[in-house]
Parts: structure tokens; C-alpha cells; sequence
């Protein structure tokens, strides 16, 4: 890359905190943010909802005319824009907004025909607002209009690659000139839509358990699925020229990516192609494997999508002795489209304490997702972490990987 991209501030939203802060103590104490949520049609099921303020940086009628995952996308970016310590220009053109997502519309369609049907199919009172709220770029949209922001914008349909790839997105704006400075990540409203949950249900694949708090539990030999969560995080980069001019704080420098498709499957994740996303990631980031210090699994919590991802990063890392494997969805369980960005900020802190976090709730460990490092219920300590390779893939087979690197 002939420029270097750095990251100068972090906002975010997840079932385990509002901020940084609040999101890594969590993950150190191995809190889990599911709890059971009364879900329209299904009863009482395990979920990760967020307790954020959503007219911090929104007045009430903005936020009535938007979205859920709207006010997410605002808070996240406010947050992102305070921590960077950036003060916004009158003109506002050299700023683009980049968010990954899952699905969009779903909550804002379920929610019409429902009413639809209360109001004997009385479509007259069809919301005015319906098309702003669905179309797909509603949620980086929403953004511009709350911060005035006239560069591009654009929302990447990335499944639960989406929080990964939304960053990928803004590093490759900056590359190509097209702006000096991008509000990029991911954001997800999952499970505010029931059908989310009878979908999982339906493939056998919606996480449960006695106790709530384990519903989420990737590579236990018992899980049984996924627990859908909402959340965002939305980064704040610009060059490091750029940084070093403002005297900002910086997180990490992004040094390599990747992105890449199974072609063989709807839902069934491809090891030789997660392997081939991880070897590129290295090979743009112009390192050796043994440089990596953690690797955060996508970890779903289902059978083969653990199976199959542990199985990748063993071959990967095979002849790496300090790699440290972790994962975060048994703390704040699937945010869908958010979660590449979120798990990798969780992350991020460990370049400066050397911490790393541990992944919970595995009561026992499936021996088909063994791999040696695997940082489990309590965190690790180590002299120093220089480098994080976080991975996240999504349905129809798309696979994303992001290196980090401490400055």
C-alpha cells in the first residue's frame, strides 16, 4: 500500500458496553451480554441487545423518521469522530462513510405488514417514510445527514463478513484518493426482526441453553448455534501523515487484508478458501505468520463453522508458535453485520496492555476445534502484541481477513 492507513478512533455500541472501555473490560472479565428478549411470534429468546443513548447525537424526529440501525450508525460515528479527537470542516467533502451490513429493510417491512394486518389490510396507512428506511444505504446515509457530511457514502451487503469489509472499504477510499479521511465499520439491528430467528430456527442453528448466558458458546462440544445480537463500531482512519500532523492518538495502523468467495455453498463455509483469504491478508501485509500475536475467530458457534474455520487457521499457523487464538461472540454473541468491526476493536487494547482476552462458555472443548494457543475463560499476558489478524466470513461464502499492526 503506498499509503499508510491508521486507525485515530474507535466508536461502538455492543451488548457489553457503549465504548471501548466498557467493551474491553467485558471481554477481560468473560461478561456475556445475552439475556432473554420477547421476540414477536417466537416468545422469550437469547439475545444481545445494546443500551445506548440514541438521542445523544439524534433529536427525537430524526430519530423516528430513521432507523434503528440508523441511530446505531449515528452514535457509532459521533463517538468514532469525539475519540479522534477531529474537529469537522466546513467543507465536508473529503469524508466518506463505508458501512458493512448483513440485511436491511426487514425490521421496517415485518413491522408494515404487521401493522398491515392489525388495520385490515388498510394499506393507505403505509408509512411515507418506508422507502428511506429500506433502501440499502439508509444506514451510512443516515450518517451524512446527521453530520453533514457530502463525501461518498455506501453501505457493503457483506453478510457477516460486513463489519471487515466495511473497514477494507474505507482503507481502499483513502488508497485511491477519492477521500482523506473515512467513517467505516460495520452496523447490524439483527434481532429487532423476528424472522431472523424463525430463519435460524427453521436450519436447526438458533443457539440455546439452561442458563442464557452460555446460549453463545463457540467450540464447546455442546453448542448448538448462533445467538443473534445488534451492535456497531465505526473506525476512524486517515493517513498517518495525516495523524502525525494532527498530533492524533493512534490505535493501529491497517497493514494487510484480504477478501475472497467459497463458490461452493449457500450457508457452508470453505476451508481452502478461508485458508487462501488468511495467506493473502499475510502475504499484502508483507509478514511471516509467526509475526502474528492473535488471530480472533469468527466462531460462530455452529457445528461446521467452527469446524471448518478452527481446521483453516491450524493450517495457517502450523508452523507458528506464539500465535494466540481467541473469540468474542460467546461474550456479545453474532451482531451480524458489526461483528468483524467490533471483535477486532475488543482486540485492539491488547497492542497496548498485552492482554488477550479469552473466549467463554466452552464447558468442553469439541476436539475437532482444537488448535494450540487457544486462549480460553481467563486472558492471557504476554510482553508484547505487535500484530492482530482478525477473520470474519459470512452466507453465500464470502470470507474477509484484517491485519493490524501496532505503531
Amino acid at each position: 500500500m503506498d499509503k499508510r492507513i491508521v486507525i485515530t478512533g474507535i466508536g461502538l455500541t455492543s451488548p457489553v458496553g457503549n465504548n471501548l472501555s466498557e467493551l474491553r473490560a467485558s471481554l477481560l472479565e468473560g461478561k456475556s451480554g445475552i439475556d432473554l428478549h420477547e421476540i414477536r411470534y417466537m416468545g422469550k429468546r437469547p439475545a444481545g441487545f445494546c443500551n445506548f443513548d440514541e438521542f445523544k447525537y439524534q433529536k427525537k424526529k430524526n430519530r423516528r423518521r430513521g432507523t434503528r440501525v440508523g441511530s446505531i450508525a449515528i452514535y457509532c460515528a459521533n463517538e468514532a469522530i469525539a475519540d479522534a479527537n477531529f474537529e469537522l470542516p466546513e467543507k465536508r467533502n473529503n469524508i466518506g462513510v463505508f458501512l458493512g451490513i448483513t440485511e436491511h429493510g426487514n425490521v421496517e417491512t415485518e413491522e408494515e405488514i404487521f401493522q398491515l394486518h392489525e388495520n385490515n389490510l388498510d394499506y393507505n396507512l403505509w408509512s411515507i417514510h418506508h422507502n428511506p428506511r429500506t433502501v440499502a444505504n439508509s444506514s451510512a446515509g443516515e450518517v451524512t445527514l446527521n453530520l453533514g457530511i457530502t463525501g461518498p457514502h455506501f453501505t457493503l451487503g457483506s453478510a457477516c463478513a460486513g463489519g471487515n469489509m466495511g473497514l477494507i472499504q474505507g482503507v481502499q477510499q483513502i488508497l485511491l484518493g477519492e477521500v482523506d479521511y473515512a467513517l467505516c465499520g460495520g452496523v447490524s439491528e439483527s434481532p429487532q426482526t423476528f424472522g431472523i430467528f424463525a430463519a435460524f430456527n427453521s436450519q436447526g442453528a438458533l443457539g440455546s441453553h439452561t442458563d442464557v448466558k452460555k446460549a453463545s458458546r463457540p467450540l464447546c462440544k455442546t453448542r448448538n448455534g448462533i445467538t443473534i445480537s445488534e451492535g456497531g463500531c465505526v473506525y476512524f482512519l486517515e493517513t498517518l501523515e495525516s495523524a502525525e500532523k494532527r498530533g492524533a492518538k493512534i490505535y493501529a495502523e491497517v497493514i494487510g487484508y484480504a477478501y475472497n468467495s467459497d463458490a461452493s455453498d449457500f450457508v457452508l463455509p470453505n476451508t481452502n478458501r478461508q485458508i487462501e483469504c488468511m495467506q493473502k491478508a499475510i502475504q499484502r501485509a508483507n509478514i511471516q505468520t509467526s509475526e502474528v500475536d492473535i488471530v480472533n475467530l469468527h466462531a460462530t458457534g455452529t457445528v461446521m463453522g467452527d469446524i471448518n474455520e478452527v481446521a483453516a487457521v491450524r493450517e495457517v499457523f502450523s508452523a507458528s508458535e506464539k500465535t494466540y487464538v481467541n473469540f468474542t461472540k460467546g461474550h456479545i454473541g453474532h451482531s451480524m453485520g458489526a461483528a468483524g468491526a467490533l471483535e477486532l476493536a475488543g482486540n485492539i487494547p491488547s497492542l497496548e496492555d498485552g492482554l488477550i482476552h479469552p473466549g467463554i462458555n466452552v464447558e468442553e472443548l469439541d476436539e475437532e476445534c482444537m488448535i494450540k494457543n487457544l486462549v480460553l475463560d481467563k486472558p492471557v499476558e504476554t510482553n508484547d502484541v505487535n500484530i492482530i489478524l482478525n477473520n470474519s466470513f459470512g452466507m453465500l461464502g464470502i470470507n474477509s481477513s484484517v491485519i493490524l499492526r501496532k505503531i
